[in-house]
């Protein structure tokens, strides 16, 4: 075989790792979703030190003979940095493998605000994950969403049906709002000057109850759909309102969408953004829209945050039809939607930017 013949072998052969990696991701969620509904975070934690796998077995309760399983369960979330490896002394001093926690796993406690177990385990359901398994005949069917096609109805149909779908929708939304005390300190320029705000889809009020006790001088509106709100309490500086966005939005100084937009195609979008400049009390001072979702930007941010945002743009294309947007994309919307400017602060939440937008 001649020099040539070998690179191209060589090629190929990556080639195929690269496909099978990809091939085989669904293995990192589902070994992770595994980990969380065992609760593995939380022995680790009430363990009070490195945990060996024989006492974790222990931990468990799981029968002796899935002892090995376990440790090539817990091996690839090593691998993947969801948990770590130090050594420890037994009582016979010899030295053995233990696991601890990492920043990702920390996330996934129970007994810490905030937590994302509730996202994993939901999101990794059976019933959001069949809408991928639909792509294909997606594509040359009528229905609007890949959702739809899979189990012949759509999200929000079967978010108003189900009371089952809507509570994890609605865990899953909460604790991800929590995420947001981590920025607190950066968005107090983003407050400042503003007396009232409206937090669209608000939801429980999670969101807007960490505002308003973090600005003592902004009282929040939490505005979702009257069954979502009816039976709530709200407080001095906290009140619950029902509506349709699509209809009006109350008036305040700043309206807030965090993770709204992207649920919805530009049509939608430009709608509920027209609703939001109607509702501004202050136009020409301080009054502005406050948008927390994804700005897509490849030529800046790295290959993980990129193939995350990509992910997530799929997932709204195949859940609700609707999409993440690059700056482009973005500044179109606010435009068309009567806005003369707006500023991006890039990835403050992680991977989600802010935007805020001035009529």
């Amino acid at each position: 075989m001649d020099l040539i013949q070998e690179n191209e072998a060589s090629e190929i052969f990556q080639a195929q790792t690269h496909l099978y990696k990809h091939m085989f991701n669904f293995i990192s969620s589902m070994t992770l979703r595994c980990a969380v509904q065992l609760g593995i975070p939380d022995i680790i934690d009430n363990h009070g030190q490195p945990i060996t796998l024989r006492e974790l077995v222990l931990a468990l309760q799981v029968d002796q003979t899935k002892t090995s399983h376990l440790q090539r369960l817990m091996r690839l979330l090593v691998h993947n940095g969801f948990f770590g490896i130090t050594k420890v002394h037994d009582d016979s001093r010899e030295e053995k493998e233990a696991y601890v926690l990492t920043p990702p796993s920390k996330l996934l406690l129970k007994s810490k605000v905030p937590c994302l177990s509730s996202v994993i385990v939901g999101t990794l359901g059976q019933r959001p994950l069949s809408p991928h398994n639909s792509l294909r005949d997606w594509f040359y069917g009528k229905e609007l969403t890949p959702y739809e096609t899979a189990l012949g109805i759509g999200f929000w149909d079967l978010f108003s049906q189900k009371p089952e779908v809507r509570n994890v929708f609605n865990e899953t939304m909460e604790n991800d709002s929590q995420m947001i005390t981590l920025a607190l300190h950066d968005l107090k320029p983003i407050f400042n000057g503003l007396g009232s705000i409206v937090d669209v889809g608000g939801g429980s009020g999670t969101l807007g109850r960490i505002i308003s006790e973090a600005f003592s001088q902004l009282k929040c509106i939490v505005f979702d759909l009257p069954h979502v709100v009816a039976n709530l309490q709200g407080s001095e500086k906290l009140t619950y309102v029902g509506g349709d966005m699509f209809q009006s939005i109350p008036p305040a100084d700043a309206v807030i969408l965090k993770w709204i937009l992207h649920d919805w195609g530009d049509e939608d979008c430009i709608k509920i953004l027209q609703k939001c400049r109607e509702a501004i009390l202050s136009k020409c001072v301080g009054g502005k829209v406050i948008i927390i979702d994804i700005v897509i930007n490849e030529n800046e941010d790295g290959h993980e945050l990129t193939e995350l945002k990509l992910f997530y743009d799929i997932q709204m294309m195949a859940q609700v039809n609707g999409k993440e947007r690059n700056e482009k994309e973005w500044e179109k919307l606010f435009l068309e939607a009567g806005f003369r400017h707006y500023k991006i602060t890039p990835n403050i939440f992680g991977f989600r930017s802010l935007i805020e937008v001035y009529p």
